[in-house]
């Protein structure tokens, strides 16, 4: 248990982090943070202090979808922006083409990592991934339709907001969820990779 809090923590603080990486790099963002950008932009508040906002305001979605929240979930909300806000006040941006791409690429991957990290510990899902699966349970929609749907819509809002969409934008919905794929299974708390040796080892349990 012990192994998967840590586990859990550093997973989503390192997401917040490899966030702000990519805000850093200005050459398009994923679209929940193409939208907490352009909220950040009319608003004047922080752009990590936005993504804690509407995680929030996105579990409160949960309730009529029927869904429950695990610690995870409350964590997410809690570390995710947070860590990004704290990034963003030590990394500066970068310019010129090639460090721009550079720099992008390394926060997806620290994205992908953070994602199988805090995945893999099991504490429940993330708020805006439990919208999706929510739509899913309540509706009957297919899991891929509820999250194109949610984020197209955040994207063009965070769009028309005056958040960053470009070529990261592209490169982050075609290569993250391969990479995702790599990272879970090294991660997964429920993988069973170890084998239980007699009485002193036991198989690992899900959340």
């Amino acid at each position: 248990m012990t192994l998967r809090i840590a586990q859990l923590l550093i997973g989503l603080v390192f997401y917040g982090a490899g966030c702000a990486v990519m805000v850093r790099a200005g050459i398009g963002l994923d679209p929940w943070t193409v939208f907490a950008q352009g909220l950040s932009l009319q608003t004047g508040v922080g752009i990590g202090w936005i993504t804690n906002i509407v995680g929030f305001l996105v579990l409160l979605l949960w309730i009529p979808l029927r869904q429950r929240p695990g610690v995870g979930t409350v964590a997410n909300i809690l570390l995710v922006g947070t860590s990004m806000q704290a990034t963003l006040a030590v990394v500066p941006p970068v310019s010129g083409f090639v460090w721009e791409l550079l720099v992008f690429v390394g926060g997806m991957v620290m994205v992908a990592i953070a994602s199988g990290l805090y995945i893999g510990a099991r504490f429940g899902p993330g708020p805006r991934d439990g919208l999706m699966t929510g739509l899913h349970a309540r509706f009957g929609w297919p899991i891929w339709a509820c999250r194109l749907s949610v984020e197209a819509t955040v994207l063009i809002a965070g769009w028309l907001l005056g958040g960053t969409v470009g070529i990261g934008t592209v490169l982050f919905a075609a290569a993250i969820g391969p990479l995702v794929h790599l990272a879970l299974p090294l991660f997964d708390r429920r993988s069973g990779r170890r084998v239980p040796h007699r009485d002193t080892d036991a198989e690992p349990v899900a959340a």
